[in-house]
């Protein structure tokens, strides 16, 4: 459903009293919106946010040790193979890419399952293995296939408006973290969370308006900002 983005101002400023509760360096004042007032937006549809939280599911089992013919088998079987990027189908049939940076993706995937209502908080102190999430996902090994996890999880969809207040502040927490890389100061968050929960954000969250384009493939999220 689409709607209209909540405003940004107000926004961010929640997003300035997270930091500081996180005792983070706050942005300037004049870093960027995610949008502008009076922008259009919506939220991925739940299948589609179900099938890429289970494809990341079988990424990072592939990065801890499944065996290659059973995340391809499994992709078949829930017809979701093309759904893959290739960076994606190469790692998890052929093993090749870099094993550890898809690892890294359990943040994102973290940030998916929060976005369907199964992860229940996405405090940036929270880790992603928190409330066993990784019970509540696809079981690759007993064999649980995709149509029977869809039946046994009760996705409650976060709103379009919630999912963009948590964007904006992962948005302003990747700049606070890298200025506590500059200053040397010890971050409270490792860079990894913000990156790839921003990521999922990111490409879960549509704008529409005078600055946005077309929705984002996965692999072409932009986060050099």
């Amino acid at each position: 459903m689409i709607t209209t983005a909540p405003d940004p101002q107000r926004v961010r400023e929640a997003s300035l009293e997270e930091l500081h509760r996180l005792r983070l360096p706050l942005p300037p004042p004049d870093f960027p919106l995610v949008w502008e007032p009076g922008d259009q937006l919506r939220l991925r549809p739940g299948p589609e946010i179900e099938a890429r939280a289970a494809i990341l599911n079988v990424v990072l089992a592939r990065a801890y040790g499944l065996p290659p013919e059973l995340g391809v088998q499994w992709l078949s079987e829930a017809r979701l193979v093309s759904r893959l990027t290739p960076p994606e189908w190469q790692f998890v049939a052929e093993s090749t890419g870099d094993q550890h940076a898809f690892a890294r993706h359990v943040e994102a995937l973290f940030a998916l399952s929060w976005l369907l209502g199964i992860a229940m908080d996405l405090d940036p102190l929270r880790p992603a293995d928190a409330e066993g999430l990784s019970e509540r996902l696809p079981d690759l090994r007993q064999g649980e296939s995709f149509e029977a996890w869809r039946r046994r999880t009760l996705v409650a969809l976060r709103s379009a408006s919630a999912a963009a207040q948590q964007l904006d502040l992962y948005y302003c927490l990747g700049w606070s973290l890298g200025e506590c890389e500059r200053r040397q100061l010890p971050p409270p968050v490792e860079a990894n969370v913000a990156v790839q929960r921003r990521w999922a954000l990111e490409w879960a969250v549509v704008f529409a308006g005078p600055y946005h384009g077309a929705a984002p493939g996965w692999e072409q999220v932009d986060l050099s900002t």
